[in-house]
């Protein structure tokens, strides 16, 4: 039987990915300062050099101007203790400019893995797994088949 922390914990989740899938940087942005540690730690595959909510907020920036109807479909998620853990199936038209790629109006199909760490109800850590080389083969920026 799930204990509180977990439940409160996938509600904070749940409340979080759907602002992300307002398409909405503003609601975005208002969601992350609500629900993400300022200092959060943020481990993924993301070229920045910086750090914090401020660096989840960015990165949420170049997926809408890349991705204008990126969605975020939740295929799993298991929470234990103070973590959450959930696979995503990432879908999106290319649409504007994205890691040095001019638009291609290709589609994307990708998935990704994270591990959300909470701390007082609010996001602390983040470790991510996303499919870099499926997304830019399907743009067209690595050769080979999908």
């Amino acid at each position: 039987m799930p204990t509180g922390q977990e439940v409160s914990n996938k509600a904070v989740f749940g409340r979080f990915h759907d602002a992300l899938n307002t398409r909405d940087a503003e609601i975005i942005a208002k969601t992350i300062d609500e629900l993400v540690d300022p200092d959060v730690l943020f481990h993924t595959p993301v070229p920045m050099k910086m750090g914090g909510a401020e660096a989840l907020k960015k990165v949420w920036e170049v997926l809408l101007r890349a991705f204008p109807d990126v969605h975020v479909a939740v295929e799993d998620m298991i929470a234990e203790g103070d973590k959450v853990v959930y696979r995503n199936t990432v879908t999106g038209t290319h649409q504007g400019e994205y890691r040095g790629l001019q638009p291609t109006g290709r589609t994307v199909t990708y998935n990704e893995i994270f591990i959300i760490r909470f701390d007082s109800g609010r996001i602390a850590e983040i470790w991510g797994v996303v499919d870099v080389l499926a997304q830019l083969r399907q743009l067209g920026a690595i050769p080979g088949e999908f």
